[in-house]
């Protein structure tokens, strides 16, 4: 893969269920994400009904990028991305989602292009959404598994142990950080330095 993706991304998603009730719950990890960025780069994020979701715009590295928290529920997440996406006219590469990720642990997060959903209902809907087209870049935050499938559900709409919370916190900090190096130099630098941290 060429990296010349710093030019490409430019809306940054980040998923989640809206409400009080879900805000502090391990499936809204990539909504923490954005939040982190937002306070970053001083954007306030204002509810934008056209796009079913909250948005807002920061400049970094002499791009223009802009934030997406849908308000839907995570299974109709893609609703949200295809608005944004069909007004602004992005492909799918142009776009990169922050969500929970249960196949790596709590203090680790990675970036991908590409992939299925592995599952995850919000990252099915944007799929779906797309036509199918899973071209899209993602940060997955990691928040451990619970070890049986039937525990899924109660575990990602439950709230990490305080431990556990402070690890997937540092680990959003650090995705972050790596968010200007993506913006700056691109993916692979950006995935050298995200993938090698791991927070304890």
């Amino acid at each position: 893969m060429s990296d010349t993706t710093q030019s490409t991304v430019q809306l940054i998603v980040g998923l989640g269920n809206p409400g009080p009730e879900y805000s502090q719950t391990r499936h809204n990890a990539g909504v923490w994400f954005i939040e982190q960025l937002a306070r970053r780069f001083n954007v306030s994020l204002k509810n934008e009904p056209k796009f079913f979701g909250y948005t807002g715009k920061f400049i970094c590295a002499g791009q223009e990028y802009k934030l997406l928290i849908p308000s839907t529920f995570m299974n109709l997440s893609g609703k949200s991305v295809l608005a944004m996406a069909q007004f602004y006219k992005l492909a799918p590469e142009q776009i990169l989602v922050a969500h929970d990720e249960m196949a790596l642990e709590p203090g680790i997060a990675k970036f991908k292009l590409g992939g299925g959903h592995a599952g995850h209902n919000g990252l099915r809907d944007i799929i779906s959404r797309l036509g199918n087209n899973q071209n899209f870049y993602r940060l997955r935050l990691g928040i451990g598994h619970p070890g049986h499938k039937d525990k899924v559900t109660g575990y990602v709409l439950g709230k990490a142990p305080a431990g556990e919370q402070q690890l997937i916190e540092h680990t959003i900090d650090e995705a972050a950080s790596c968010f200007d190096i993506l913006a700056k130099d691109g993916l692979i630098k950006a995935q050298n330095r995200l993938h090698s941290f791991k927070a304890s």
